[in-house]
């Protein structure tokens, strides 16, 4: 390697960088264990505990490492994650002998997500209903099977669950998120093996894909997942599919690849409704032994509405609570610990403080104008509601007067990619979160 650092003193200096972007925790649970290995043809390869973490990091971090790295190193690169210690028998470890690295068809799939685990409700229930049928008898029923609905409504559960009732049944399974799909893809292509990824999905009983919407505007990418998907398919394959819109909404896919997707059962899982967080707050409750009564599980179920993620986290924010406290869980004490929360604390405090710092009417920010000023704003708001706010593009485009997805995702791209090189852009930023947390 010609650069002047080696990879795993590449990574200790990216580490060090990593720890002032990201809060604690998430340092500490997604990246303190984590090694640089190897950096070869611009592809930096980082080792991880597990599958798990490996994940989370494509599909959180992915960005922000991929920027961090670049600025050290002065170019552009691919980041990939490995897992170098698998801990649990059935996950084999992730080979790499020139060629590229590929997943074992016994993929470690999330022991939490299973069928039994799943809170079923009137707005998951088709979804959960095609999922369970498509295991018992893969491409015998619905195939493709599509489900899609907003971050952290249960698709990903569902994949996994499927995928633990396939291995138990003997079959073949690879699971593989648009990320990964798209860096070993364009890893394959500069090394010239395009053939030895291809056998990575050969032969196979089950391919599950999840955020599929990521493939919307790579067009070399999705004709090579055309040419999968149609071999697979006509080997009798089971396909399940993942996104956070319908294939109808996908307007950079093509049309014979939508068309594709469309010949099977397309599914929603519609927004929680109030009966089904209720219960997955009960179940979660259960699962953990925490002493909370059910008025205050209530109140949460009231007031945390938009996803599974948003429900976990107020329950282990009141756990970690008690533990630290000593005190009670009693439903004033989570009056006032969830009000304050940022988490879940309405998108409208960042979009109006955005507003009032560029001056800019709100019917303007949420408008058709599209001066520089106002674009710019936009495109902050959307980047904080993303960073900040933790929302979806989906629920972003909704907020900010209804705009395509692919304009949103434009916008929070190239304010990520100047705020390396921006001064001015970086300090409005932060004096725009500052105004935020000054609000709380």
């Amino acid at each position: 390697m010609s650069e002047p650092f080696s990879a795993k003193e590449t990574w200790a200096r990216a580490l060090g960088e990593l720890q002032f972007q990201v809060n604690r925790i998430n340092y500490d649970t997604w990246l303190r264990d984590s090694q640089g290995m190897n950096y070869e043809n611009d592809v930096f390869v980082i080792s991880v505990p597990n599958t798990f973490i490996a994940e989370c990091l494509t599909k959180r971090f992915y960005s922000l490492i991929k920027k961090t790295l670049a600025v050290i190193l002065g170019k552009n690169l691919e980041v990939q994650f490995v897992v170098q210690q698998p801990t649990l028998p059935r996950e084999k470890p992730l080979q790499s002998d020139g060629g590229v690295t590929t997943k074992a068809k016994t993929y470690q799939f999330n022991p939490k997500y299973t069928f039994t685990r799943f809170v079923v409700g009137e707005c998951n229930r088709l979804a959960y209903a095609a999922a369970t049928e498509v295991s018992e008898k893969p491409s015998l029923v619905y195939n493709p099977l599509i489900i899609h609905g907003d971050t952290g409504h249960g698709k990903t559960h569902l994949l996994h669950a499927i995928g633990h009732a396939a291995i138990e049944r003997g079959l073949n399974v690879v699971y593989s998120s648009a990320d990964q799909f798209t860096n070993e893809f364009v890893l394959a292509v500069k090394q010239n093996d395009v053939a030895r990824f291809r056998s990575k999905f050969t032969p196979v009983n089950i391919l599950l894909f999840d955020d599929f919407q990521l493939l919307n505007n790579k067009k070399q990418t999705q004709q090579f997942f055309f040419h999968t998907f149609d071999e697979l398919y006509h080997n009798n394959c089971q396909i399940v599919i993942a996104a956070d819109r319908a294939p109808k909404e996908m307007s950079l896919i093509s049309s014979r690849l939508r068309s594709h997707l469309e010949c099977g059962l397309v599914t929603q899982i519609h927004p929680l409704d109030f009966e089904t967080r209720l219960a997955i707050l009960q179940a979660k409750s259960r699962e953990k032994k925490l002493p909370i009564i059910e008025e205050t599980l209530r109140f949460i179920a009231q007031k945390t509405q938009d996803n599974v993620y948003q429900l976990e986290g107020a329950l282990t924010y009141l756990d970690a609570y008690t533990k630290l406290t000593g005190l009670s869980v009693t439903p004033q004490i989570v009056i006032k610990l969830l009000t304050t929360n940022k988490s879940i604390d309405d998108c409208k405090l960042i979009i109006h403080t955005v507003a009032d710092y560029f001056d800019c009417p709100l019917e303007q920010l949420l408008g058709r104008k599209r001066d520089r000023e106002t674009a710019l704003a936009r495109q902050i708001a959307a980047y904080l509601l993303r960073e900040e706010g933790n929302y979806s593009f989906v629920e972003i485009s909704k907020v900010l007067g209804n705009r395509n997805h692919a304009t949103i995702l434009y916008g929070y791209k190239k304010i990520t990619g100047e705020l390396s090189v921006n001064s001015k852009l970086k300090r409005q930023i932060n004096e725009i979160k500052q105004k935020i947390d000054n609000s709380y």
